[in-house]
């Protein structure tokens, strides 16, 4: 049945395509929102400038809504002792591929509360909705976004953060469970983690919550959006059933992955960027076993060391050293247009619904 929500933002199919800084590109998410989706740009991994250029094509492929995702994760504290001690450990490494380590590791992306100049374009541009990963800006920030019309969204992997994110006066929630790809949205990265899955943590924000509910984490197809809607969400988040469309900037290593065995051995780590992930198994995830007490620098400064491994790695034409984020159901993932792909789940869902 439609929602508010779905009214408000014009879809006529309860899915949102997950933002996926670094893969999800404005062609990905104008295709999505074309077919009556929520497409997504991440701008988490870019600056201001990168960020209103990724809006505005988006904006020129499509009149219908679209999302654009911030990375609200708190400073990073640098620690030279640590760091030296990471790239010690990552030296090995980078010598297979005839490669030095950085001399020195930097915070590469900045976060969206210290970030003065995305928060003067996004109020200039006023995207249809902007969602926030990690946690929330302050309240001045949120009231600015909301008098701009933007409607606003936040992942949560706890009901304590969503009932944060009601208590903020945010539009609505995504639930995270423990089976999605890519960075955990939980607000503290060190404080214990119940890893709720998306069934538990879904039917907990709707019972528990009055806020929208957008489950996320292992769905890849319209069984999966069926069955959420049941437990009470208003719509499906999906990341990695994305990927492989052909308008998503995942090289062709990553695809290469996706249909290798990696994609049956999903894990999380924090390895690659200093924050927990859940990543296809390769050969990165693979240093784990080898870690020890070695502890890598805080997000995102782990990150720089991660892409200069890739890289050094890529340049040699080994791919396993590439952050490749995906979700449990990762096996079940097609290849096809961003459009098609959007027909294909919608088709699926309404032959779950004609079942019932």
């Amino acid at each position: 049945m439609p929602t508010l929500l779905m009214d408000r933002l014009g879809l006529s199919l309860p899915l949102v395509q997950a933002p996926m800084a670094g893969v999800s590109t404005p062609a990905l998410a104008a295709a999505v929102s074309e077919q009556g989706g929520l497409g997504s740009i991440g701008v988490g991994a870019t600056d201001a400038a990168g960020a209103r250029g990724m809006i505005e094509e988006t904006r020129a492929r499509t009149n219908n809504a679209f999302n654009v995702n911030v990375f609200v994760h708190g400073r990073a504290i640098a620690d030279p002792i640590t760091e030296a001690a990471w790239l010690d450990w990552l030296a090995p490494v980078f010598t297979e591929f005839e490669a030095e380590p950085p001399t020195a590791l930097q915070t590469i992306y900045k976060s969206f509360a210290d970030d003065p100049d995305m928060l003067a374009m996004l109020l200039a541009l006023a995207p249809p909705v902007v969602s926030f990963h990690f946690g929330l800006p302050s309240s001045d920030i949120i009231t600015l976004l909301r008098d701009r019309g933007i409607v606003l969204m936040a992942t949560a992997t706890s009901l304590d953060e969503a009932r944060a994110i009601e208590s903020a006066g945010i539009d609505a929630v995504v639930a995270q469970g423990i089976e999605a790809g890519g960075h955990r949205g939980a607000f503290d990265p060190v404080a214990p983690d119940d890893a709720l899955g998306t069934v538990a943590l879904t039917r907990l924000l709707v019972l528990k919550t009055k806020l929208p509910v957008i489950a996320a984490g292992g769905i890849m197809d319209g069984a999966g959006i069926a069955a959420v809607l049941d437990l009470g969400a208003v719509a499906a988040q999906l990341g990695t059933a994305f990927i492989a469309c052909l308008e998503s900037a995942a090289d062709e290593g990553y695809r290469a992955a996706l249909r290798g065995p990696g994609a049956y051995h999903t894990s999380l780590t924090s390895l690659i960027s200093g924050r927990p992930a859940r990543a296809l198994a390769n050969r990165f995830t693979g240093l784990a076993a080898a870690i020890g007490n070695c502890q890598p620098p805080d997000y995102p400064i782990a990150y720089n060391a991660g892409k200069a491994l890739h890289a050094a790695a890529k340049a040699k034409g080994e791919y396993g050293f590439g952050a490749h984020w995906a979700g449990q159901g990762a096996p079940l993932v097609r290849e096809m247009s961003a459009a098609d792909l959007v027909q294909v789940l919608r088709t699926e869902l309404q032959n779950c619904r004609s079942a019932d």
